[in-house]
């Protein structure tokens, strides 16, 4: 098995054999990567005061489900992951609820 080693001397990544003295190039000077994605709940990240924007459209043909009012408001996903469908978001505009869905 083959570990990375550094060569000091060239300046470049090496990778070694413990047992034997062979020795070959790194094609990349990365020894490890550490992908981390964070799964949130994007409905929890959508405050209730968005019902208020004046500049986001509205439906009737989605009611509330929680309060039965019938006006929302809605929006695109702003995910950047890629295997991510295009999602509408829809907030209640009654102003004791603010419930949030998505369909």
């Amino acid at each position: 098995m083959l570990y990375p080693k550094e060569d000091k001397e060239n300046r470049i990544l090496l990778y070694a054999c413990r047992n034997c003295d062979y020795q070959q190039e790194a094609d990349n000077s990365c020894i490890y990567v550490n992908k981390i994605t964070h799964e949130v709940d994007e409905l929890t990240q959508i405050i209730a005061d968005v019902s208020q924007d004046p500049t986001l459209p509205r439906t009737e043909d989605h009611p509330c489900q929680k309060c039965g009012h019938k006006e929302a408001v809605f929006f695109q996903s702003h995910s950047a992951r890629a295997e991510d469908a295009m999602r509408l978001y829809y907030v209640c505009t009654a102003p004791h609820c603010g419930h949030r869905w998505t369909e």
